[in-house]
């Protein structure tokens, strides 16, 4: 998108050649003849530089200045004055103008100015941004696991990064969806441009449009003024739409417009923002499921889902746990500047036989508890919670010694676990499949590897127990 560049002088002479100098640059260039036409203008879209004489009817270009400052304070104000205004100039320096420049114009000097005001501006939101990132690195080194599920996901990212394509991640709760975001992000060529990221399932329906595509003052109750959505927050960069699933029905076409016209309107407004945002969507739920049950618009789904990644769960994963325990154990002793150096073959044994509801997040939740706790080089089980710690006292599963390898503890786990689900669900592999979150020909590809029989079900399949 090319810059927006307002010209105010009561000079017509002036304004068109400025206009015709300026667009030649590829500016896009508006013309105000007085400082209250070019303040309405202001009002009714947002303007990257404005250049304003000093002396005009109805508004002086100070009084323009300060009302910019205050309604629109990342607009840069060029002051154009006469020799004997100098000093005006100056004052006008000191409330908020970026520059001044002197009558007769020369227009090499100014188009010089500008571009060094719009790369300042650029800098110093990249520098912003810089900050807010700091010490956070979202590259593949924050995504942990070797296991055959995540090293398919990171395969993936690195397809999809180099594209614009649209992407859907689907996975529960915890799995790590938002960092899967930020690795597309970051590997992409929208890296140097801003990752937005909103939450719909935490947005006020009355809120959604203008949180989204933003508003214009005066369009609804509190609207006291101008406000971006996040559309207009991440121009040019990633916008992570987390919990998509959440946005209201009648809302959805909204967003189907936006993704298909490249174009948003802000409430209150007729007139279409143009946006180049790459969307990245994300949800815990099936969304065909969605569609199928007429929560979820079916256009919407397909627009979204261009290139899926879904995110396995800990349980088809398990062998990854060691490994994700040992990097949240080196993050919380930086963080925490203890001497931790491990965890012992008890308190894996446990991690390892827990079912983990919340996921990866209440894997580093429960780390970070007993990082807090341990006073010693090694976590204990005794460090982790009471419930985990009956783990241990309990009869289900044999006892693993300090002696098996890690491959053999996760396989021990593996076999066990998958065991008691079958049970549970009377050997009906189909119902048990859908507890452990994997798919039938993947329990009967594990079984098969674990050496599990196939005993027939006392329950038919397909059917619910």
């Amino acid at each position: 998108m090319s810059e927006r560049i307002l010209i105010a002088d009561d000079e017509e002479l002036i304004r068109e050649s400025l206009s015709f100098v300026l667009r030649k640059e590829g500016y896009e260039v508006d013309e105000a003849e007085n400082g209250k036409q070019a303040f309405d203008k202001i009002t009714r879209s947002p303007y990257d530089i404005v250049i304003t004489d000093i002396e005009m009817p109805e508004m002086r270009g100070t009084e323009l200045l300060e009302k910019i400052t205050q309604r629109s304070p990342q607009t840069f104000v060029i002051i154009v004055t006469a020799y004997a205004s100098i000093e005006t100039a100056v004052d006008a320096l000191r409330k908020g103008a970026y520059d001044y420049i002197l009558k007769p114009i020369e227009f090499d000097d100014l188009i010089l100015r500008i571009k060094k005001l719009l790369a300042h501006r650029d800098l110093a939101l990249e520098n912003t941004l810089l900050r807010q990132e700091l010490n956070r690195h979202y590259d593949f080194d924050k995504i942990i696991g070797q296991s055959a599920a995540m090293q398919k996901v990171f395969q993936t990212i690195q397809k999809v990064a180099s594209s614009d394509g649209t992407v859907l991640i689907s996975g529960k709760s915890g799995t790590g969806k938002e960092l899967v975001a930020r690795a597309i992000h970051y590997n992409s060529r929208r890296q140097h441009k801003r990752f937005g990221a909103i939450n719909c399932g935490a947005i006020v329906e009355t809120l959604f449009e203008s949180e989204l595509f933003g508003h214009k003052k005066g369009s609804f109750t509190g609207a006291v003024a101008d406000k971006d959505g996040i559309f207009k927050v991440a121009e040019g960069g990633t916008l992570l739409l987390d919990e998509v699933s959440e946005i209201p029905y009648h809302l959805q076409v909204k967003l189907l417009r936006a993704l298909e016209q490249r174009e948003i309107f802000p409430v209150g407004s007729n007139d279409p923002i143009k946006i180049d945002v790459r969307i990245v969507a994300a949800t815990n739920r099936n969304l065909r499921e969605e569609v199928a049950n007429n929560k979820f618009r079916e256009d919407l789904f397909y627009r979204l889902n261009v290139v899926e990644i879904h995110l396995p769960s800990l349980v088809e994963r398990v062998d990854d746990i060691p490994l994700l325990v040992n990097h949240f154990i080196e993050d919380y002793r930086r963080q925490m500047g203890r001497d931790v150096k491990g965890i012992t073959n008890q308190a894996m044994n446990l991690l390892m036989r827990y079912h983990w509801k919340g996921e990866v997040r209440e894997l580093q939740n429960v780390i970070e508890r007993a990082m807090i706790f341990c006073e010693g080089e090694y976590i204990d089980a005794s460090h982790l919670p009471d419930y985990m710690q009956k783990l241990g006292s309990s009869s289900s599963g044999e006892q693993l010694s300090a002696s098996v390898s890690l491959k053999d503890a996760t396989k021990n786990f593996e076999r066990h676990y998958i065991e008691q689900t079958l049970q549970r669900h009377s050997n009906n592999k189909e119902s048990a499949a859908h507890e452990l979150g994997i798919s039938l020909s993947s329990l009967y590809r594990k079984m098969e590897e674990l050496n599990i029989p196939v005993k027939q079900s006392s329950i038919p399949q397909g059917t619910s127990e």
